[in-house]
């Protein structure tokens, strides 16, 4: 494994839903901001558009690199705004990669985040940790209360 790898973020989690359900809150900008963000901009095939707008100063975007219908996402993530080279992460310097992995009448989640800096990593960690829970809520039918993000920032 090489040192990328090893400091990759990881988080798996088994969600009481099919893949497809997932995988349509993964892709489907009305969907998505139903677990995650204000607004979201998804074009969801190779060099399509990722970007989601959590407030009015936190703005991910990257570009889609992979979708297989029902098993895997993949883009790259960074965070728009500030002055040129102050973010940690610029926009598509990093890539998220999702796996959808049928399991029983549920779905193993399976995150893998890599290419992040040191000290953005705790930051990230945390925040997939909130939001695939909010996904897993979300995917199960439940309401996951408001993205507390949105407050973040105030649109």
């Amino acid at each position: 494994m090489t040192v990328e790898e090893r400091s990759a973020i990881r988080r798996e989690v088994r969600v009481g839903a099919r893949p497809e359900t997932i995988f349509a809150l993964l892709t489907d900008p009305a969907k998505y901001v139903r677990w995650k963000g204000a607004v979201a901009t998804l074009d969801p095939r190779p060099g399509g558009v990722y970007r989601v707008q959590f407030n009015s100063r936190d703005i991910a975007r990257g570009t889609y690199v992979e979708v297989v219908p029902f098993r895997r996402v993949i883009f790259t993530w960074g965070w728009e705004g500030g002055k040129e080279g102050t973010s940690p992460v610029p926009p598509g310097s990093s890539t998220v990669e999702i796996t959808l992995t049928p399991d029983g009448d549920g779905t193993i989640v399976r995150l893998v985040h890599r290419d992040l800096p040191e000290e953005a990593r705790d930051k990230h960690m945390q925040g997939w940790e909130l939001y695939l829970n909010r996904l897993a809520i979300t995917a199960s039918g439940g309401d996951p209360g408001p993205d507390p993000n949105q407050e973040a920032g105030k649109m």
